[in-house]
Parts: C-alpha cells; structure tokens; sequence
C-alpha cells in the first residue's frame, strides 16, 4: 500500500507539468498584452515606448519555452507573480479567499452527507412507497433548477421578504448560511438519486436473500452489508464533486459576492489579470489531482477486497 502511494503521489509531478505547461501556453497565446494590460489596470495611459520597454522588463520578448522556464522557476519557490488587478502577489490574494472557499466547500459537503445518504437509504428501502415518490420529486426539481435562480429565490424570501439572513457578502457564518443551502440543495438532489440507485443494484443480489433467510435482521444487513457496497459507486462521483467545490463554486460565489477563489477567478477573467488565472488553475489541478488519490485510498478502505498490498 506504502509503494502504490508513493506511486500515485509521484504521478501527481507530470500531471502538474502538463496543465502548468498547457495554461502558460494559453495566456501566451492570448491576444492582449500583459505590459499594456498592467499599464490599464493602474489607470496608465503610456506610449508606444513605455509600453515597449514593460514588455522587456515583464521578459515578454523572451521565446515561450524561456517565458515558461522562468515562470515555473519562480512558481516552484512559491512566487505565482502579481496580479495586474490587485497590485499584490497572486499567493497572497489566494491566500486571502481559500479560507473562504475551504468553508462553503466544508459546510456543504458536510450537509450533503446529513441529508442525502439517509433520504438515499429512505427512498430505497421504501421504493415505490410515497415517500420515495415525494423524495424523487424534490431531487428531480433539485436537478433541473439552476444555482444562480435557487440562489435568487433563496435570497429573496430569506433576505428581502423575511429580513432573516444577509444576502450578500462573507463577514460571518450568517453570511454562509444562504450560499450553502444553495449548493447544498443542488447536491443533495443529486446524490439522494445516486444512493437510491445504488442501494437497489446492491438489494437486488443474492446475499441480502441469503442473510435474511439466516434470520438476520433486515435493517443491520442493509447498514453493515448493502450501504457499503453501495457507496463505491458514489465515492467516485462525490470526489469529483468535492473538487469542483474546493474550486470555488463560481456561480454562487458570485451571486452572493462570498468572497472564494471562483468569484476571484471571475473578475480575473473578466479584467483579463492572467497571473491570477494561472494561479486560479494551477490551484484547481492541484485540488482534482489530490481527491483523486484520496478516492483510490477510500476504495480499498470501503471494500477490503481491492485494497492494494505493497507488491503492487
């Protein structure tokens, strides 16, 4: 287990590599000028000259593979440049809004869990039954409503009819409240479906007969023996979904101005301030890379039959 770890942790560098070197190129290729862009940005109105000799002083005149040389260098000893918007170094103003991030991510993964598994296991253990029918309503309309309207409908009888919660800003958990019900409501409709279905492959097999003709309780088989099994298949899909949110959900993030990485990542792209959208994939590559060997190691946790040995 030791030697797949190591493995799958040293798989991480080209990966990284890659989309480091796929981003770089991008923004190299972009149409705009960074010197002029960082004149812009500071309300500069320079000439041709002044513009020319940014462009030598940025190393912009350099060829690609000595811009990306360079940029990696400094990236590995922790500098991600400076933000053309901001002024302030690109870790610095990651810094700021991944505490921020890290707990919209937090409390909505943590609600999803309260909610979906057990409404997932509700819905299958009563399949058929009206509160499987109603469960499956709510989950369908979960899915088929956009963040951003849930987010407005939520804002305004919480916030402009019901003066109960802010709507916007992330000054407290007050704050919190209303973004995570968002995202969380999303989620949970999604996995209610994926345990449900999950929990009735599982209760269709053969052993879950076996076990109750032993005179085994049903509802300890269903907890010891089915919800396992059950959660392989949703693992997977719950890590993607993890990573999306220590992504920033960029939608809500913006629509409640919480201050994360996504709603960072948006004004980067609108104002075209490519260092923090370097630093904004490089953090996400980072966040996809890392759940997907946490993922692998759950596996052999939840199912004992395909944990690794250290020979492999």
């Amino acid at each position: 287990m030791k030697i797949y770890i190591l493995k799958r942790v040293l798989f991480i560098i080209p990966i990284m590599l890659i989309l480091s070197f796929f981003t770089f190129t991008l923004t190299y290729l972009s149409p705009s000028d960074p010197a002029s862009l960082w004149f812009e940005s500071r309300g500069i109105h320079p000439g041709e000259g002044e513009i020319e000799a940014k462009r030598e002083e940025m190393g912009l005149n350099d060829p690609l593979l000595v811009q990306y040389g360079r940029w990696l260098n400094n990236v590995l000893h922790g500098d991600l440049g400076t933000s053309y918007f901001y002024s302030s170094p690109v870790r610095d103003e990651l810094m700021k809004r991944i505490p921020n991030t890290l707990l919209l991510a937090g409390a909505t993964v943590l609600l999803t869990i309260l909610l979906a598994v057990p409404l997932g296991i509700l819905t299958a253990v009563f399949q058929n039954k009206w509160i499987d029918y109603l469960l499956r309503l709510i989950s369908f309309l979960g899915v088929s409503m956009p963040s951003f309207w849930v987010g407005t409908l939520l804002m305004y009888f919480f916030g402009v009819k019901l003066h109960l919660l802010p709507v916007m800003g992330s000054g407290d958990l007050k704050h919190l409240i209303l973004p995570a019900m968002t995202l969380t409501f999303w989620m949970t409709s999604i996995y209610i479906r994926r345990v449900r279905g999950s929990m009735l492959e599982e209760m269709n097999k053969d052993y879950l007969s076996g076990a109750l003709a032993k005179g085994i309780p049903k509802s300890h088989v269903i907890l010891r023996q089915v919800l396992p099994n059950s959660l392989l298949a949703v693992v997977t899909m719950f890590g993607m979904s993890i990573g999306a949110l220590m992504g920033g959900a960029t939608i809500v993030e913006t629509i409640f101005e919480w201050q994360g990485v996504g709603m960072m990542a948006v004004k980067a792209i609108g104002v075209q301030d490519f260092p923090i959208i370097q630093g904004y994939v490089l953090w996400m590559a980072f966040i996809y890379v890392f759940i997907n060997l946490l993922v692998d190691l759950l596996y052999g946790v939840l199912d004992p039959r395909i944990r690794l040995t250290e020979k492999k």
